[in-house]
């Protein structure tokens, strides 16, 4: 993709509301009479600058109407704050969740904005007192602000990191009691759930979610599916992504069109396992 495309196109993701929530998915708008498959996670089922992501390319494929409720940088507390959502999941043949990371969520340390989990709204006294160095009005958005205690002291952020996986797994507990249908688990990064998070990385996400954290939750979802871009897609970069100029630095740091066209197919073949066709089922 030459600059001067990359400067002047953008992406039209045809915004849409659903009936009872407060946030805008990406379109064009379902009807959503069953059967049809449930997509819940963060910037990657979203598909931020990306024209066919996952979801889009699983439809095409398996016949399966798939309708998108990613959200950027969601975290659980998004869906758990959207009780409609989560009833049109449950009404879902299957839902396929995103795992959704760690620091995205209001813990004893800070909250976060309801429906913009990535939004940093205030520090609890308990963090205060942990880093009584910071003025933490300064911080508008929790990777930021992460990463700023990060360097001040390892050691004290340690504890935080602790709160954040403590405070994760209860609460995919109370999300996944909320979705009625099988649900399938989606790990998608560019790390393994065996490799440490430290780097406070997008394409690291699901951030501070270890192997033990998801194993936690395997006795209580239909399938669990781990998926890491292939050293060819890794390369591809930002091959076929769709942004504008003052896009590109976030741009670059998702997954781009191959990752999706991959994870795509990792899922169809998962989906094709614990359902019927929808064609055949008719």
């Amino acid at each position: 993709m030459s600059y001067e495309k990359i400067e002047l196109e953008t992406l039209n993701y045809d915004p849409c509301r659903y009936p009872g929530a407060k946030l805008l998915f990406r379109g064009p708008r379902r009807k959503l009479i069953s059967p049809y498959l449930a997509f819940l996670g963060g910037t990657d089922t979203y598909g931020k600058f990306i024209s066919q992501p996952f979801p889009s390319l699983i439809e095409q494929k398996t016949g399966w109407l798939c309708v998108n409720f990613g959200w950027s940088n969601a975290g659980a507390d998004v869906y758990l704050n959207e009780p409609s959502i989560l009833q049109y999941a449950s009404n879902a043949q299957l839902t396929i969740l995103q795992l959704p990371c760690a620091q995205n969520m209001s813990n004893r340390f800070y909250r976060v904005h309801p429906r913009r989990n990535d939004r940093f709204v205030r520090a609890s006294k308990k963090l205060h007192k942990l880093y009584p160095e910071v003025d933490f009005t300064d911080f508008h958005f929790v990777r930021h602000m992460l990463r700023h205690l990060k360097s001040l002291s390892p050691e004290r952020f340690e504890d935080v990191v602790d709160e954040l996986t403590e405070a994760w797994l209860p609460r995919m507990r109370l999300l996944l009691s909320r979705i009625e249908s099988p649900v399938v688990l989606l790990w998608f990064s560019m790390r393994s759930p065996e490799e440490a998070d430290d780097s406070l990385q997008i394409t690291d996400e699901p951030g501070f979610v270890s192997r033990e954290m998801i194993e936690g939750l395997r006795s209580e979802v239909k399938e669990l599916v781990e998926f890491q871009p292939s050293v060819k897609a890794q390369e591809s970069g930002q091959n076929g992504m769709v942004f504008s100029q003052i896009e590109a630095p976030a741009a670059s740091e998702l997954m781009g069109p191959a990752a999706h066209v991959e994870v795509a197919q990792a899922l169809e073949t998962v989906i094709s396992g614990l359902i019927s066709d929808p064609i055949n089922d008719s």
